[in-house]
Formats: structure tokens, C-alpha cells, sequence
């Protein structure tokens, strides 16, 4: 009987696709990919620092897959095994600590998955963080979407943030490997491919490249199929890439801008490579040059100087701008950066309020955007689910769908005319079938 293995990820979509990178080594040594909730022999736990909650989560996670199997062998791998490795190991029940440049040699590292008596570490020093470990989308992931990592690390010092300490300096995938392995996943059948990294904006730095040319080679790959960009810093975004997404149906017309704050003090604060003013005046060049566009915003509340006016500039400044939703991070203190030692730290309720505040507009602004997809046609790419009662996908401008499950419609993209809009839920029908079909759009 085969062992199996669990994969659990948390934090961003370039971990989604590291985690699937490492669960395709386990298979290729015939391991069974089972879910977390299932007992398995081996629990991979691949970790995020982005917040405070990283040991808890953690900890709780390594708890939940012991109670499944008591004599598990327990691997933390990811962000947070890089900057906190000794706390890990004091979590009782884990076995092994990789750190991001050892997470992808487990099995040269790991000669066997017995149980052991105390952990053993294995993490390389930040400035050691130099390799570029390849990751994508697998069969041991389930997801008919695939991730394409092509960039990591941060060369940028927002005094926030961690993940500089914990994934190096940037660095990316050589364009032709990038290219063979995007022709791959197109030939294994994913018809919308995400491009991720921790800045992929800065794709192409110290290797005479950038991320212009590589789309436009990854557009003239046969087939059907479309191009996400998983996140891009504003400064990042050149008029070349939002001409190409205008005039090519394989670019998705949506993307995803960290913003952080609407004041210009607090942006001068967290040492942000572009103003308010730059900000606004780039989500409205995309509104006027892209049909339909739709704009996912990062924003962070509570930040060391952020009083109540700065809060409601913020606040202001997000209710002028024509963005499609939010994604709200309420500030958390972090080892080792320059944020904990600011003044002017916000309380902690104050933070949660805040925090309330935006995801209540951040709402406002999904039912505006929906509203404005009335009696527009809309083409979903339909993924698998994991029942047999609805299925779910996208549109390009990152409008989610769900219907009845039709299993003709799996991994399929469909012309949508969308009919009905609220702030939760939308209705259209298939366009081509002689019977209208309610579909629901959230």
C-alpha cells in the first residue's frame, strides 16, 4: 500500500504553487496525495509570516494533523520556518524545519519519514536566499487554474513587511524555462494560467529582461487560453502591459494593485515606491483604456501613525477610486522590521474597527462593479468542484460564477450575458443554449 502524504498551505498563491511543486516530488515516489482532514503518514505544512496569527496557525494546524494520525511525520516548510525555526521546533509533534531554499530538496535532505524524538532544522541563512526554486501548478493539485511561479524575493524595503528577510532578494525564472513550462500547462489542458511570485513586477531584474517581453511571448503560445497576473506593485505597472491587456483576449482584464494606505503621510512612512496622487491617476488610466476592467486593491489599517484623519483619508481616497473590491489587512507587529519601532501605534480594537469599515466598502464596491455588468457578455472558465451540486469560475475581469454542476462545462470557458445584480449575487444565462440557464454569480 502506498504511503500518503497532506499537503497544507497557507498565505499567498505563490505558496499554493510551491506546495503543488513539492506534493508533484511525493508523487513521483509513490505517494498518495490525500486531504488534510484524512489520516496520512506524512503532513507538509508550507507556512505564511505575513501576520502575528503565522505561530497559533501554525501550531493549531500541527494539532489538527496529529489528532488525524498521533505518529505522523510532521514537515513545516515556508516563510514563517525561515524567520522563526526555533519556535517551531518548541511545537511538540514536528519533525522536520525547512527553510525556502530547502523546502524543494526535502528528499535529499529527508532519508526517512519515521517518527522522531526531537526536530531537525534545516534553513539557510537570509543572505543566503539566492536559488530560484521552480514551482507550478501539478497533478497533485486539484485546481483546473495553474499557478506559474516566475519571481522571487523582494528587493523593496517597506518597513512593514518580512518577506524580504524570509524569501531573499529578487530574483527570476529564465525566460525560456518560464516559456517551457507555461507550453507545458498549456498542453496539460489549463486554460487560465497565473503568474506568481512575491514581486512580479520586478520579473526580468539582474537578467536583462522584464515582464513586457515574456508576455508577449507566453501570448503567442497556440491555444485557448488566458493569462492572469496574480498582483503587481503600481509602480510596477507600465502603460506597454495595460495596452497589451487591452488589445489581447489572453491577457485577463484584471488585476490586483496594493495600494496599503490613502495618505500620503503613511505611505511616506511605510516607504512605498509611488504617491497617492501616482495611485490615482493609474486606476483610472486603466477604467478609461480597458472595457470592463477589474481592480482588486491591498489596503493595511492600523499602521503605526495612522490616526483617525489619516484613517479617513484613506477611507476617502478608496470610495473616489472606481476599484472592483478590497482585501483589507489589519496591521500586525512583525520581528525585525522598522514599523515596531515607529510611534504612534494604534490600538488593537481601533485596528479591528477600521478593518470593519473598509470590508463593509469594500462590498459596496463588488455590488457598484457587479451593477455594472448588466446585460454584458461575460466568458467563464468553469473549474472542477468537489461536489457534484454546483460549479464555480471566473470571468476575466475576476467575476466569481457558480451554477449546478454540468459536467460538460468543467475546465470550459462560456459566453455569459449577465441579467441580475445585487451586492452578493448574480444571475445571467448561457448564451447559445435555446433555454435559458439561471447561473449565479458571486
Amino acid at each position: 500500500m502506498n504511503k500518503k502524504v497532506a499537503l497544507h498551505t497557507l498565505g499567498c498563491k505563490l505558496n499554493f504553487s510551491e506546495t503543488s511543486t513539492i506534493g508533484k516530488q511525493f508523487l513521483d515516489r509513490g505517494f498518495e496525495v490525500v486531504n488534510f482532514k484524512n489520516s496520512a503518514d506524512v503532513y507538509l505544512i508550507n507556512t505564511c509570516t505575513v501576520t502575528e496569527n503565522a505561530a497559533r496557525e501554525c501550531r493549531q494546524i500541527v494539532r489538527r494533523a496529529l489528532r488525524q494520525n498521533p505518529e505522523a511525520h510532521i514537515i513545516v516548510t515556508g516563510c514563517y520556518a525561515q524567520l522563526s525555526p526555533g519556535d517551531i521546533a518548541g511545537i511538540e509533534g514536528v519533525d522536520i524545519i525547512l527553510g525556502n531554499n530547502e523546502k524543494f530538496k526535502l528528499f535529499s535532505l529527508i532519508d526517512n519519514f519515521n517518527k522522531r524524538e526531537l526536530s531537525c532544522t534545516f534553513v539557510s541563512p537570509t543572505n543566503q536566499l539566492n536559488e530560484f526554486g521552480a514551482a507550478y501548478s501539478t497533478d497533485a493539485d486539484s485546481r483546473t487554474r495553474a499557478f506559474l511561479k516566475i519571481q522571487d524575493g523582494c528587493d523593496y524595503k517597506c518597513t512593514f513587511c518580512t518577506i524580504p528577510l524570509a524569501r531573499g532578494k529578487s530574483r527570476s525564472m529564465n525566460p525560456k524555462d518560464v516559456l517551457e513550462e507555461f507550453k507545458s500547462l498549456v498542453n496539460l489542458g489549463y486554460k487560465e494560467i497565473i503568474l506568481t511570485g512575491v514581486n512580479v513586477g520586478d520579473y526580468g531584474k539582474y537578467i536583462g529582461s522584464n515582464l513586457f517581453p515574456l508576455l508577449k511571448k507566453m501570448i503567442n503560445v497556440p491555444g485557448k487560453f488566458r493569462i492572469r497576473i496574480s498582483s503587481i506593485e503600481p509602480n510596477l505597472l507600465t502603460d506597454d502591459i495595460i495596452s497589451l491587456t487591452a488589445d489581447n483576449e489572453k491577457m485577463c482584464k484584471h488585476f490586483h494593485i496594493p495600494l496599503q494606505s490613502g495618505s500620503k503621510e503613511i505611505l511616506k512612512l511605510m516607504q512605498r515606491r509611488y504617491t497617492a496622487d501616482f495611485y490615482y491617476k493609474l486606476i483610472n488610466k486603466l477604467k478609461n483604456k480597458i472595457s470592463d476592467v477589474g481592480i482588486g486593491v491591498d489596503v493595511i489599517v492600523g499602521t503605526p501613525g495612522e490616526t483617525e484623519e489619516k484613517f479617513n483619508e484613506t477611507k476617502k481616497f478608496l470610495v473616489d477610486l472606481p476599484i472592483s473590491y478590497l482585501h483589507v489587512f489589519t496591521y500586525s507587529e512583525r520581528p525585525n522590521t522598522k514599523a515596531i519601532e515607529l510611534s504612534g501605534t494604534v490600538d488593537k480594537v481601533e485596528r479591528k474597527r477600521r478593518n470593519k469599515v473598509l470590508r463593509i466598502l469594500s462590498e459596496r464596491k463588488k455590488q457598484i462593479f457587479y451593477n455594472e455588468m448588466l446585460n454584458k457578455e461575460l466568458e467563464v472558465l468553469f473549474e472542477s468542484d468537489n461536489t457534484t451540486k454546483t460549479i464555480k469560475g471566473f470571468s476575466s475581469n475576476y467575476v466569481r460564477v457558480e451554477k449546478y454542476y454540468e459536467h460538460e462545462l468543467v475546465n470550459n470557458f462560456c459566453n455569459i450575458k449577465i441579467t441580475e445584480a445585487n451586492s452578493e449575487i448574480c444571475k445571467g444565462k448561457i448564451i447559445g443554449k435555446n433555454i435559458p440557464v439561471d447561473l449565479h454569480i458571486r
